[in-house]
């Protein structure tokens, strides 16, 4: 898949999540497959540029390119700025956030809610697009509610902007996370644009990744609660597509030093306190869905510092690793 000058390759990206794809879980990610990682999104109110959290969500410094970077708001005028100063800080693609359905960021406008402005919406990708040299990209949902399922609109909008490519989340705002994704308003877009698209949504699994791509047509894939806790899915889904076949899964070993590394990486970007803290949800994540969840919780509950939640994580995949049960 092509995005102006850059390929991504594999064509499966890390979506952005506020909160979770901050630079350690991307280069962590970019690491064990995904083609793109897609940064959190980034505030465009200048006044905010300077606070602990901008500046962490605007650090790229050795991040492999392509550097993608998302932002939000709803003023064309301060989004163009915003585009320009994140271009300026290394950004290589500028992707615009029309898909969180948070109350918060759609209460002032941003985000999904502004799947409900068409006109505004073709302001913004207008001012955006001709504001950088780079490629622009627009991450977006089937509609505001199913009501309202206006995605071939808006990528038909995005299109005659200049918009380089397309991510659709195959649900509503109005759906938020609740039941299945539905890929038939992405297929529909893809078969009516020239420009790329990435299916979004509920792609858990190399299986599922397959099924997505034969029901839309899509060029790529964007994974974001599917790599939680398993960001070596990118390498799974890469290799099945390419092989057909499925990789193992990977032992308590492998496990344990993708997570101790991931932690490390925290640590050193946020110091210590936040850190640890930011860590916990990690912990939890790599903890979802196996029988020996409840013990590893203990981490995740129990550390306090840096040096406690490695050990106490070495500890438990020691174990883990030689068939010791451990109790919850």
């Amino acid at each position: 898949m092509q995005i102006g000058l850059y390929r991504i390759d594999p064509p499966l990206a890390l979506a952005p999540m506020a909160g979770v794809t901050d630079k350690p879980f991307r280069l962590l990610c970019k690491r064990l497959g995904a083609g793109l990682a897609v940064s959190e999104m980034t505030t465009a109110d200048p006044t905010l540029w300077h606070t602990a959290k901008s500046l962490h969500r605007m650090d790229h410094a050795g991040e492999p390119e392509p550097v993608s970077v998302q932002i939000a708001g709803a003023d064309p005028l301060v989004l163009a700025e915003a585009a320009r100063v994140n271009v300026a800080n290394g950004a290589q693609l500028i992707d615009i956030n029309m898909g969180c359905p948070a109350k918060k960021v759609c209460n002032v406008w941003a985000g999904s809610a502004l799947l409900q402005d068409e006109a505004l919406v073709a302001r913004i990708l207008h001012a955006v697009a001709s504001a950088v040299e780079v490629p622009v990209t627009l991450k977006m949902r089937t509609g505001w509610d199913r009501e309202h399922r206006n995605a071939l609109a808006i990528a038909h909008v995005a299109e005659d902007a200049g918009i380089a490519a397309l991510a659709i989340h195959g649900r509503t705002r109005a759906d938020k996370y609740l039941g299945e994704a539905e890929y038939a308003t992405i297929a529909a877009v893809k078969a009516a644009v020239r420009i790329p698209v990435f299916a979004n949504g509920d792609v858990a699994s190399p299986l599922q990744a397959r099924h997505v791509l034969d029901a839309t047509g899509a060029d790529a894939l964007m994974i974001g609660r599917g790599a939680q806790g398993r960001p070596w899915i990118f390498r799974e889904i890469a290799h099945y597509l390419a092989t057909g076949e499925t990789l193992p899964e990977p032992t308590p070993a492998e496990v344990a030093a993708i997570l101790i590394g991931h932690l490390e990486a925290l640590y050193a970007f946020y110091g210590e306190e936040t850190g640890v803290r930011i860590a916990r949800k990690h912990l939890g994540w790599y903890a979802k869905d196996r029988p020996e969840n409840a013990a590893f919780r203990q981490v995740v509950n129990r550390a306090e510092t840096a040096r406690e939640q490695l050990r106490l994580t070495r500890n438990y995949f020691a174990a883990l690793a030689a068939g010791v049960a451990l109790a919850a």
